[in-house]
């Protein structure tokens, strides 16, 4: 709560120097003070709109969401500012870990985000920030495997299912050609994050099979065109299959034996953020248990706050942690060589080709 000074009489010289002026001059002056602002970077509806208008009402800082739509894009726009113009960022890990390298991001400080001990410890320590001082987890997920067995009568259990001619243009898949890719490095038992280039060429091969089975490729609400039946069976991100079978139950979810990626949102600050103070009010904020779970909610992807936990609704709580006595292998995808990324960009566009997308 903001408090009022008291009307002392070094005050009343400034009240007659504002009388003296003209009025328009006064209202003028008032419209043009600034108000307080906190720039977030991040994909489209990251945030229920009650939690950035109670942010606001809260604090009074004005909340100025600027959108991405690949972490590339991301990347380049944060080089460009030289670690300016935005106050925080949600990003995936891989790319936090460029920034990072680059330094492109500031220390947390803790003492400011009291919150900050809200936090799953699973989901601390991780490659691209190996010792917490950097980022915040907001959101984690895995890519797994949907479809309707009312449609499909094969029994899916992993990556090397999708391949069957029962499939034929029934299939949908994220937009991700790493995690595409990945598919078929998975079906060979290779890592998502080989740089040997052979090795994801022989890979490219295999997926090049997989295309008669492809009948759209989508990186934004593919959950839609599988409840509509436009599509019998998808690939989709975690935030996706909540939503898919919140509204129809009765689609099978699979974790594909072969192994699955694993990936982490998370929060940083721009080592030239304008307002870091603001940034880590916001962090503060989200972080509380109660606002925690209400945004898990709206997310769709598993919680990283731990003490948000009990806080989520029954019905929600299936879909936003792993499985109880998961026992997938998961792995984080991770940088590789620039040589390697040039082949994976090379398959996944003749990939496409081939599916005709």
């Amino acid at each position: 709560m903001k408090k009022k000074r008291g009307l002392w009489l070094p005050v009343l010289p400034a009240v007659l120097a504002l009388l003296a002026l003209p009025l328009s001059g006064v209202y003028a002056s008032a419209r043009q003070q600034p108000k307080k602002q906190l720039t977030i970077f991040t994909w489209d509806e990251m945030f229920p709109q009650d939690i950035l208008d109670g942010f606001e009402a809260e604090t009074g800082i004005r909340i100025n969401m600027v959108n991405f739509d690949f972490n590339e894009v991301m990347l380049a726009k944060l080089e460009a500012a030289k670690g300016g113009d935005y106050d925080l960022v949600i990003a995936d890990d891989y790319i936090i870990q460029t920034a990072i390298a680059q330094g492109l991001v500031q220390k947390l400080d803790k003492s400011l985000i009291p919150n900050y001990r809200n936090i799953n410890p699973l989901y601390q320590k991780q490659f691209y920030d190996p010792q917490d001082e950097y980022t915040a987890p907001y959101g984690a997920g895995v890519q797994t495997i949907v479809y309707d067995p009312a449609e499909i009568p094969l029994d899916i259990q992993g990556y090397a299912d999708l391949w069957d001619p029962s499939l034929e243009k029934k299939l949908g898949i994220i937009g991700n050609y790493r995690v595409i890719n990945g598919m078929a490095l998975k079906t060979l038992d290779e890592s998502y994050n080989t740089d040997d280039v052979d090795t994801i060429r022989r890979a490219g091969d295999r997926l090049l099979g997989l295309a008669p089975n492809i009948r759209l490729i989508r990186d934004d609400g593919l959950q839609e065109e599988l409840l509509s039946g436009e599509i019998s069976a998808a690939v989709m991100y975690t935030s996706q299959v909540t939503q898919a079978v919140m509204e129809k139950p009765s689609l099978k979810v699979v974790f594909p034996k072969e192994g699955i990626g694993f990936g982490i949102m998370a929060g940083f600050i721009p080592s030239k953020a304008p307002n870091p103070s603001a940034a880590h009010q916001f962090l503060n904020y989200i972080m509380d248990a109660k606002r925690g779970a209400v945004c898990f909610e709206h997310l769709g992807y598993y919680s990283t706050f731990s003490a948000s936990d009990p806080y989520i609704k029954p019905e929600y709580k299936t879909f936003l942690t792993l499985p109880e006595g998961f026992n997938v292998n998961m792995e984080m995808m991770g940088n590789i060589s620039a040589e390697a990324d040039e082949a994976h960009t090379l398959i996944w566009t003749a990939f496409k080709a081939a599916a005709g997308q």
